[in-house]
């Protein structure tokens, strides 16, 4: 199949990558745009990964107000230069994030800021549900991580499905900002705000 200059522009204006890259992705899927797509994802993620060690020192701090002033979250959102940090794209993360934490109320950024204790705790709430099945333990392992995944859906921001496209996650979205603008990007922290709330 031919690869037109209208795909490529469409594959380009979706993901925010370079030409070339484009063709590629849609090469490598015949023309399937919604392929191309989670390649290009796929190869983000990637070179997502070998970028989170850099160093972030620049960025923003984002509010966001919500519920005429009843509901209130500030994030600050990191990067490596005051070139992407003024960038309207990383604006726009900063802003979906800070809605991201409104909406669904995330505790942590990642299952790595979740005490040791109180997660300790809730493997023992878990192991707790699962006492009367009559299964080796090792299987009872399997299902109480199975469970903590969906433990940290709920408590961490970044394993959160996004609430504008419930196909990724946060941590996604992120690096799929990453590939995008070939900078590390960090969510460095939040705090969400209810009326009369603690």
């Amino acid at each position: 199949m031919d690869i037109t200059a209208d795909m490529v522009k469409e594959l380009r204006q979706r993901t925010g990558i370079g030409v070339m890259e484009c063709k590629d992705a849609l090469a490598e899927c015949h023309g399937d745009i919604e392929k191309a797509i989670a390649v290009l994802r796929k190869k983000g993620a990637a070179r997502a990964q070998e970028r989170m060690e850099r160093e972030t020192s620049q960025g923003i701090v984002h509010s966001y107000i919500h519920m005429e002033g009843k509901l209130g979250v500030l994030v600050e959102v990191n990067c490596e230069s005051d070139f992407v940090a003024r960038n309207q794209e990383f604006k726009d993360l900063a802003k979906n994030i800070a809605m991201q934490i409104a909406a669904a109320n995330p505790r942590f950024i990642s299952s790595a800021d979740i005490p040791a204790e109180e997660l300790e705790a809730e493997k023992e709430i878990i192991r707790g549900q699962l006492q009367d099945m009559k299964k080796p333990p090792q299987i009872i392992e399997k299902i109480v991580e199975g469970k903590l995944k969906k433990y940290f859906e709920e408590v961490c921001l970044l394993n959160q499905a996004y609430i504008k496209d419930d196909k990724i996650t946060i941590q996604e979205l992120v690096a799929s900002t990453i590939a995008k603008f070939g900078e590390n990007i960090k969510v460095r922290r939040f705090a969400r705000f209810e009326l009369g709330k603690n």
